[in-house]
């Protein structure tokens, strides 16, 4: 992380992170069933895994705040759409 962003550890923080990873789990499903062998290829999971990851933090508006992860991390103004999200330019 950026040495500008604050990396805060505490029990506090657990129900964000644990929700977090139930959202990843519950998204992913699909890896755990056998007979799907395209949910076994790596390169489909990592694409997966980075959009389930990225709708979390930049798309989904959390019911209470009204504002997405990266809002209150103060990483952006407003929500992105799927168009930002599919249209950002990456290393990947």
């Amino acid at each position: 992380m950026p040495p500008e962003i604050l990396h805060y550890i505490g029990k506090d923080k657990t129900q964000r992170l644990e929700r977090t990873n139930g959202i990843v789990r519950q998204q992913t499903g699909r890896w755990h069933r056998r007979q799907n062998k395209f949910g076994k290829m790596w390169e489909q999971t990592k694409v997966t895994t980075r959009l389930v990851v990225s709708y979390f933090n930049w798309i989904w508006q959390h019911s209470r705040f009204k504002t997405t992860a990266a809002q209150r991390a103060g990483l952006a103004v407003q929500p992105w759409t799927w168009h930002d999200l599919l249209t950002y330019p990456t290393i990947f």
